[in-house]
């Protein structure tokens, strides 16, 4: 007797679904726009300011399959637009990916109050109204569980790094939302899961801090530091159906520098 069981291909296929990634006009949120539309997926490609990068998107993915979107998610007003646009050029869509932040850097003692209040807003705040506007509407009644929201968070969420004391508090929140977020929205059949990248390579990197770079790969178990598909490949396994009972939890995505002794 043989057991019917998926192809992994199967398992990772979201032909049918409709995703929308938050900063999908460049580096990681490109990566993981392009890797669900790879899989099957009509993607939206969120942008606040770089309207020529998500259109790059949007033509590399194909415009009948994608589109962008500008909003300020900052304001709930911004979340619902990115909502409704989306629904009403590709339909329904089941995929949230909350991958649009920022990482300025500030010593703690030198810090405005403007640049907390801009990091919580835009880090926090943001993609906990889009995931109560987004579960609104698609959760009710879904008790199959084929929503799933993916949150893009941090190692510094973990384990902070100097200048970063805002940055890494916002990200330590974003992990523990996308727990609770867990609990309370899965009987809507939405899963909830976190993914967070370590030192993702990025033109020019290396030229900008040498030092870093080369004490990150010293210190990672796997010698390197990572690239946009890493996460976005994070990313497609927890949207899929491969990841269907997987939900609240946090997916290091850091070649294990998080495993290196600290002492």
């Amino acid at each position: 007797m043989r057991i019917n069981v998926p192809t992994v291909d199967k398992l990772l296929d979201l032909t049918g679904k409709v995703a929308i990634v938050t900063g999908g006009s460049g580096g990681i949120g490109k990566a993981i726009a392009l890797r669900l539309a790879e899989a099957g997926a009509r993607v939206a490609v969120h942008y606040h300011t770089n309207e020529a990068s998500a259109l790059s998107v949007v033509n590399e993915i194909g415009s009948r399959d994608a589109i962008a979107v500008r909003a300020d998610l900052r304001e709930e007003k911004g979340c619902v637009a990115l909502l409704d646009q989306t629904e009403k050029v590709l339909g329904q869509q089941s995929i949230l990916v909350n991958n649009a932040g920022i990482q300025p850097i500030s010593p703690l003692l030198q810090m405005a109050g403007k640049e907390l209040d801009d990091m919580l807003q835009s880090n926090i705040t943001a993609p906990v109204i889009l995931t109560r506007l987004f579960a609104e509407r698609y959760g009710a009644g879904n008790s199959q569980g084929r929503a799933a929201i993916t949150n893009i968070a941090s190692i510094e969420g973990l384990q902070p790094a100097a200048g970063h004391s805002h940055y890494a508090s916002s990200k330590a929140a974003l992990i523990m939302f996308t727990r609770a977020a867990a609990q309370e929205l899965g009987p809507h059949g939405i899963r909830v899961n976190c993914v967070s990248p370590g030192l993702i390579d990025r033109p020019g990197l290396e030229q900008d801090w040498p030092e870093g770079v080369n004490r990150y790969r010293s210190a990672a178990p796997l010698g390197s530091t990572g690239g946009p598909r890493d996460i976005a490949d994070a990313v497609l396994f927890l949207s899929s159906s491969a990841a269907r009972w997987i939900s609240g939890s946090n997916l290091v995505v850091d070649g294990g520098v998080s495993c290196a002794p600290t002492w």
